[in-house]
């Protein structure tokens, strides 16, 4: 298998990638008192060894009460909190590695541990999905300064050193609660009976983090037709309608999309053309111009949300990716499971070594190795 498409550098901005291989966000809940450790560093430092060309780091949170739905989530605010980022960035530069922060709020979701925050979980419209309620509709002055959490984290973020911003606007967390109208029924400007109209709390998220970390810091912007709420849920319908969703965040600053599904091979708009058409990050391109990242079951069988479920899952050819990576439908690709179980994954794909390549057990789940 030619691999080369992979492995062509990338260039945007102040960001220069060796490959065209990130590491896809992944939470972990390692991080106790949302204090990242040593063995955090030590975790992101080994994937950037293993010739990673882009890692994003798991989910972390703003300054918000209520901002994460697992105890063992990371801050991205506080002392102590953003000592233990410096330190992941200071480590993972000294493998030869780049790497930006996955800024987060989890919305009104449940975490899957049973955990709630002492504070009331906050949302759009007190829902976390349609007939769901959970938590409290924020007001005006919660919106205003969840925001300017957002704009906090990236500022510190550029302070320490790290190399792009991420934000979580996908999965049916919180910014992604006010893009869908199963979740978001406002009548205010944050709320509306179009997509254009229910993106606004995120274009001015984009627009006040893009004013904290200047024109030239890459700032990328995680979406997803998909919940968890709802896996079959879709925002866009039609290759317009997502025109009108992203190039308003464009505008206000996005220069990356990564665009999240569960499948990446599979067409995003089939009726439009056909059952070997683009996928989501490719019509994400297509209508905004802009580069992407693609993301779903790269590398192995199954798909990642099976995992949850106990399933295992083995290393299968590599041969549709490179024929879209060939063809530039998307500009990188977002890899999971795999670095979860193999930090050296990316390697053995170079050297050709795919005999290596490990299987994928849930177990590894509990467990930064």
């Amino acid at each position: 298998m030619n691999t080369a498409p992979l492995f062509r550098p990338f260039r945007l901005k102040s960001l220069e990638l060796k490959n065209r291989i990130v590491m896809a966000p992944m939470t972990r809940t390692f991080s106790p008192g949302g204090i990242p450790g040593d063995n955090v560093a030590a975790y992101y430092r080994r994937r950037a060894a293993g010739n990673v060309g882009l890692i994003l780091s798991e989910g972390t949170v703003i300054n918000r009460p209520a901002s994460r739905n697992e105890p063992g989530i990371p801050f991205f605010h506080g002392a102590a909190a953003l000592a233990g980022w410096e330190k992941v960035i200071t480590d993972v530069h000294a493998a030869g590695g780049k790497m930006g922060p996955q800024i987060w709020h989890t919305g009104a979701t449940r975490g899957m541990s049973g955990w709630k925050p002492e504070a009331p979980v906050e949302s759009p419209s007190g829902l976390n999905g349609p007939g769901d309620p959970n938590g409290v509709a924020m007001s005006d002055e919660d919106i205003t300064d969840a925001i300017a959490a957002f704009a906090s984290a990236a500022a510190d973020a550029k302070r320490l050193g790290f190399d792009v911003v991420e934000l979580h606007g996908a999965h049916g967390y919180l910014i992604d609660q006010f893009f869908w109208a199963g979740s978001n029924q406002r009548t205010d400007r944050y709320g509306g009976a179009t997509l254009k109209e229910r993106a606004r709390f995120a274009t001015e998220v984009v627009a006040a983090v893009r004013a904290a970390i200047g024109p030239d810091l890459p700032l990328i912007l995680r979406i997803s037709q998909w919940k968890q709420q709802n896996y079959a849920a879709k925002l866009a319908t039609t290759p317009d309608e997502l025109a009108d969703w992203l190039l308003p965040l464009k505008d206000a600053g996005v220069d990356i999309f990564h665009a999240s599904q569960r499948r990446f091979w599979e067409p995003e708009f089939p009726e439009v053309d056909g059952a070997e058409g683009l996928n989501f990050a490719g019509w994400a391109k297509k209508v905004t111009g802009s580069p992407t990242i693609s993301v779903g079951s790269v590398g192995l069988s199954g798909e990642f949300l099976a995992a949850f479920g106990g399933e295992k899952s083995t290393p299968v050819s590599l041969d549709g990716l490179v024929r879209r990576m060939e063809r530039e439908e998307f500009d990188l690709i977002a890899v999971g499971r795999a670095l979860i179980t193999d930090p050296e994954w990316v390697a053995k794909v170079q050297n050709g070594d795919f005999d290596k390549l490990s299987s994928f057990d849930p177990a590894a789940l509990k467990e930064l190795v």
